[in-house]
């Protein structure tokens, strides 16, 4: 009795073993119900198992097998599928797992990236964030019936070393669910998807005050020796931190955090990589160098990193308000701007993906700034780049303005003429060059849409300047498609500048499809990104 005893425990506890073993397969993050996969273009789908395991992906009529590598890791591409709302079964199959993965609910579409500080991860209702809701939110939200936009919203992550994993899943769009999306990531999916009539899917990995420099991946800051400083800036401070760590407190929490932890109705999610006790503050006030999303790459370790090479079709970024380092930190924004684009770029290997950004909203601070403004225009020297500009709309005392309807519908007509071929006006008007005709000076534009258009009366916001660079207000007035500005206190004029303010209320100079004109100065130097 007794050997038959052990005999049943031995097999017992190798039943459990093997079951166990078997249930190893995982999927990366960005692989949940509910998911959107890019049509057209290859989809990689990768995750992990045993060592040695044969995974099988199957979707949508293709069916491809792999085995994991030593260390787990296993991936597979999927051919190019055609856009479908159709809600199918997605499955993973592993030779030594128990039970496959089935995802269900998934659809083929059009899914864009969308990240940058917290005017990206503002969402659609205060409810969920204290500085967040948007202009006319509860009709917004009343009407959010759309099945085929989905979100997934990554979790908040800030690590020392790239990571595999990011919390967050897909959730579909309803008035339930949207009030935790990002605002301008939904009112982009949304103005898109009513004209492309397809799946839109948005991945949104956003983070409040982070720098430009905190998405970039290491390898590439210390291959450039403009950023290197920054990444060895960021080395420093960790390694005198955890050389002698201040004694752990638990301190309030911050607006920042309570407000995120305590949304019900977002579908971020917590995540092992960032656990309560890693945001404590030191005793000291002393910050850990790694949950500062100021420094080098922390969020492209924590947020970017888990989802490459997610198939995407391109990105929207809202960035800018935070750049340290003063005016030499204003100075090489360009340059860190244009290196975030061409790393990610690369790092997906989809070629040059469209990449949009937002120029920030004319406020009465200085982190709104023209020199701001023009550093983030520096963008559009990269091929296929955007800007959607928002000077128009911002407020004066508000660094997170609540009209996003018109931030998306800026970017997704920009993604509508560009990537899917419609035709229609994307851009505000253009300078283009200037003439001086006596004592005026003439302007010329691209991107007419139509005609220029005086909004609400006379033209605002023109100054003029001569040979002694100092610049006063000027009458400014549309003639064709030109604008003619003179002061009769220059006689000599030599310069012109437009909205080269920190808040240009009622800028208005527009054309006729209804876009604003950027910012400019004739006199502006060269800027190489």
């Amino acid at each position: 009795m007794r050997n038959q005893r052990l005999h049943l425990l031995i097999l017992l506890t190798l039943l459990l073993g093997t079951i166990a073993a078997r249930a190893t397969v995982e999927l990366a993050s960005p692989f949940t119900s509910h998911m959107v996969l890019q049509c057209d273009a290859k989809v990689p789908v990768w995750g992990w198992a045993e060592p040695g395991e044969t995974v099988t992906v199957e979707f949508a009529g293709q069916k491809a097998t792999t085995q994991a590598g030593a260390d787990g890791h296993w991936r597979v591409d999927l051919a190019p599928l055609t856009a479908s709302a159709e809600s199918r079964v997605f499955t993973v199959t592993g030779s030594q797992t128990a039970q496959p993965i089935a995802l269900e609910d998934v659809v083929v579409g059009e899914v864009w990236l969308a990240s940058g500080q917290s005017n990206m991860d503002f969402s659609v209702s205060k409810k969920v964030k204290y500085f967040a809701g948007v202009t006319n939110e509860e009709a917004e939200i009343a009407a959010a019936n759309y099945p085929l936009i989905r979100m997934f919203t990554g979790a908040f992550a800030k690590t020392y070393a790239p990571t595999n994993r990011v919390g967050g899943h897909w959730l579909v769009c309803s008035p339930e669910t949207v009030p935790g999306f990002s605002a301008v990531g939904y009112f982009f999916a949304r103005d898109l998807q009513r004209e492309i009539k397809i799946p839109v899917g948005i991945i949104t990995e956003a983070f409040g005050a982070s720098t430009a420099e905190a998405w970039i991946r290491r390898e590439t800051l210390a291959a450039d020796p403009r950023l290197k400083p920054m990444l060895d800036s960021f080395d420093a401070k960790v390694q005198a931190f955890r050389t002698n760590p201040p004694p752990v407190v638990a301190a309030p929490r911050s607006e920042d955090v309570s407000a995120r932890e305590t949304n019900l109705v977002s579908n971020r999610s917590t995540t092992a990589t960032n656990p309560p006790a890693a945001r404590r503050r030191r005793a000291t006030g002393v910050r850990d160098p790694v949950q500062d999303q100021h420094n080098a790459t922390v969020l492209y370790n924590g947020m970017i990193a888990p989802i490459i090479p997610y198939a995407i079709r391109g990105a929207i970024w809202y960035q800018g308000e935070s750049i340290v380092g003063g005016a030499a930190g204003r100075a090489l924004y360009p340059h860190v701007q244009a290196t975030l684009v061409r790393d990610w770029r690369a790092l997906w290997a989809e070629g040059d993906f469209p990449f949009y950004i937002v120029q920030l909203a004319g406020q009465d601070a200085d982190s709104n700034n023209p020199l701001v403004r023009e550093a983030q225009a520096s963008i559009l020297q990269l091929p296929n780049t955007g800007m959607a500009v928002t000077t128009d709309i911002g407020e004066r005392k508000n660094v997170h303005p609540k009209n996003k309807q018109d931030v998306g519908d800026r970017l997704s007509r920009i993604a509508l003429a560009n990537v899917y071929g419609q035709a229609l006006e994307y851009s505000g008007p253009q300078y283009t060059s200037m003439t001086v005709e006596g004592d005026k000076i003439r302007l010329k534009f691209s991107h007419l849409g139509g005609g220029l258009v005086a909004r609400d009366g006379p033209l605002k916001w023109f100054t003029i300047a001569g040979a002694d660079g100092t610049f006063v207000p000027a009458e400014a007035t549309i003639d064709g498609d030109t604008v003619l500005v003179h002061s009769d206190a220059v006689s000599a004029p030599t310069a012109v500048r437009y909205a080269w303010v920190n808040y240009p209320a009622g800028c208005n100079l527009f054309n006729a499809a209804g876009l604003p004109a950027p910012q400019f100065r004739t006199d502006a130097p060269a800027i190489t990104p």
